[in-house]
């Protein structure tokens, strides 16, 4: 039995040895992008939103987006469904449940 157990223990440590080197790498690759890509936008970054946003604005109202290719409006399209069912997820996860909200004394 404590053969057993010695044999164990030793692979045990051998595959989270292994583990580590494999992550090690990968998790400071994530950090790098993580650390750039997920920071809010900075002061300096609001004109260039706010710029995007009325050029937005002005395109629908302008009519210009009707000149768009059959590929950018799929592309579009998808991206908005993207876009929409990642709002979906996040809503069943954070009520923790597919249909509805938990409103304590709205029912029994």
């Amino acid at each position: 039995m404590a053969k057993v157990v010695e044999k164990l223990a030793t692979k045990s440590v051998n595959l989270a040895q292994k583990t580590l080197a494999f992550g090690k790498p990968r998790l400071q690759t994530f950090w790098k992008y993580a650390k750039v890509e997920m920071r809010p936008p900075s002061p300096a970054e609001f004109e260039a939103i706010k710029a995007g946003a009325a050029k937005v604005i002005k395109t629908g109202m302008s009519g210009e987006w009707m000149n768009i290719t059959t590929k950018d409006a799929a592309r579009n399209v998808v991206i908005s469904i993207e876009v929409i069912l990642w709002f979906y997820i996040g809503e069943i996860i954070g009520k923790r449940s597919l249909i509805g909200y938990a409103i304590p004394g709205a029912y029994r």
